[in-house]
C-alpha cells in the first residue's frame, strides 16, 4: 500500500471533516516517522504537541505492555493503582496544597468538564479569548474564540463572551460578579503560538479573585513540560483554580484531565460528570511512565535550553519576522511567505510541521529531540525559506 492508496481509501471510508491526507504514516521511532512510500520525516509537530516522548519510546512501550497484560480496563465503579498514583502526581506537580483530578480522554473533554464545574458555582457567564481554541464539542466550541469553527454550528451555549487575548482592560470590562469562570491559554496554540504580555496572567488572577470567578488555564498544548515547565504558566508565580490537560499527558495515548485546586476541588458531587475511558489503566500507565522519564532525565531544563537555541537561530533566518513561544512550543512568523506553502515544502524535504495560521509555522517536537536533530531542522528550514522565496 502506497500513500496514494491510503488517500483513496480514506476518501471512500472516512468523513471529510479533516480533508484527505497526502501521506500515511506507518511507523515511527523517536521523532522520525516513515510513510507508506518508505520516506522518513523528522516529526517536528509531534502529533500537535501530543507525542511527548516521540514514537515507540521504550519507557512507554514497557509500561503499556506490562499494564495491558494485567488489566486493560475497569469502569469508574472501581479504583486501580495507576489512576490514583497519576492523580496524586499531577496535584503534587501543581504545587498547590490541595486538589482533585477528573480524568477523560481529550482536551475538549477536559474543557467541557471545566465548563460544567463552573456551573456549580451557581453562575453561568464565562469569559474567554478571541482566537482561543478549547475544542470542538458543543460546550468547548462555545468557549473557542474562532468564528470560522463556530459559525456552522450556531446557536452555541449562551453566556460566553470573547475578548482580545492579552488585553487586561477588556477583561476588566467583561468580568463581573456574575462571571462563573475565565478560561485562557497560557500561550495560545492554534491561534499561532501567541504569548501574553508581561503581567497579564497575574492581573487575571487578581481580577478573578475580586469578582469571585474561577480562573481556568487551558494547558492542553502548553502542559506536560512542553514549555520547560509542567503546565506553562508557572513563570507567572500564580496558581489557577482549574487546569485542563490532554495531548502530551498520555505520552501519545488518549488521556485528558481537569485538575481543580483549592475550593474548586470540591464542587463536583457523585453523578455530576463522567467519562467511560477516563483514567483507563493503560493510558494512565503511559502517563506515569512519561512523567517519570522526564523527571529522571531532567528534561524540563533541557527543553528550556533547546527552546532558547531554536528561537535565537530561527530568528536569524531571512524571511522570518518573529519567533514566539516557549520551550518546544514555537510559532515562526513569516515576513511574506504563505505558511501552508512552506509547510508543504518542508514536508517534501522530510520535515513535518504545521501552518497554524496563514503566516505562522508551528513546531512542537517531542521532548526527546536531540540537538543534532534540532540543527538539522534549522538547516532544512533555512534552505526551504530560501528556495520558496
Amino acid at each position: 500500500m502506497k500513500n496514494s492508496d491510503f488517500s483513496q481509501r480514506w476518501s471512500s471510508a472516512i468523513q471529510n471533516n479533516y480533508g484527505v491526507p497526502r501521506i500515511a504514516l506507518v511507523k515511527g521511532k523517536g521523532i522520525v516517522v516513515t510513510d507508506a512510500d518508505g520516506k522518513p520525516y523528522l516529526d517536528f509537530l509531534g502529533g500537535i504537541s501530543t507525542n511527548l516522548l516521540g514514537h515507540a519510546h521504550p519507557a512507554i512501550v514497557k509500561a503499556v505492555s506490562k499494564q495491558i497484560s494485567m488489566l486493560s480496563h475497569v469502569s469508574n465503579f472501581y479504583a486501580h493503582p495507576n489512576v490514583v498514583e497519576l492523580a496524586e502526581k499531577l496535584i503534587a506537580m501543581t504545587g498547590a496544597e490541595s486538589g482533585k483530578v477528573f480524568f477523560c480522554q481529550s482536551g475538549a473533554e477536559a474543557n467541557e468538564a471545566a465548563f460544567k464545574l463552573s456551573r456549580k458555582t451557581g453562575k453561568v457567564r464565562v469569559v474567554a479569548a478571541q482566537g482561543a481554541f478549547h475544542g470542538r464539542t458543543m460546550g468547548a466550541l462555545s468557549l473557542t474564540g474562532q468564528p470560522s469553527k463556530r459559525e456552522a454550528f450556531l446557536p452555541l451555549i449562551k453566556g460566553v463572551k470573547h475578548v482580545p487575548y492579552g488585553d487586561i482592560s477588556a477583561m476588566r470590562k467583561a468580568v463581573t460578579k456574575k462571571t462563573a469562570m475565565v478560561i485562557i491559554e497560557p500561550i495560545m496554540g492554534e491561534a499561532g503560538v501567541i504569548v501574553p504580555p508581561p503581567g497579564y496572567l497575574q492581573e487575571l488572577r487578581k481580577l478573578c479573585d475580586e469578582k469571585g470567578a474561577l480562573l481556568v488555564f487551558d494547558a492542553v498544548q502548553t502542559g506536560m513540560g512542553r514549555t520547560g515547565d509542567w503546565f506553562g504558566y508557572e513563570y507567572s508565580g500564580i496558581t489557577p483554580d482549574v487546569i485542563t490537560l490532554a495531548k502530551g499527558l498520555g505520552g501519545g495515548l488518549p488521556l485528558g484531565a481537569m485538575i481543580a485546586l483549592g475550593k474548586a476541588a470540591n464542587l463536583f458531587n457523585p453523578g455530576d460528570h463522567g467519562s467511560t475511558f477516563g483514567g483507563n489503566p493503560v493510558t494512565t500507565a503511559a502517563g506515569l511512565a512519561a512523567i517519570k522519564f522526564i523527571e529522571n532525565k531532567d528534561l524540563l531544563a533541557t527543553v528550556k535550553v533547546q527552546g532558547e537555541y531554536l528561537m535565537q537561530e530561527l530568528a536569524l533566518i531571512p524571511g522570518v519576522k518573529e519567533v514566539r513561544g516557549a520551550g518546544l512550543l514555537l510559532g515562526i512568523e513569516l515576513v511574506s511567505l504563505e505558511a501552508g506553502h512552506v509547510a508543504r515544502a518542508l514536508e517534501e524535504k522530510g520535515v513535518l510541521v504545521n501552518a497554524a495560521t496563514d503566516s505562522t509555522i508551528r513546531i512542537a517536537p517531542a521532548l526527546i529531540v536531540t540537538d543534532a536533530q534540532i540543527k538539522k531542522f534549522i538547516s532544512i528550514f533555512r534552505k526551504v525559506l530560501s528556495d520558496v522565496s
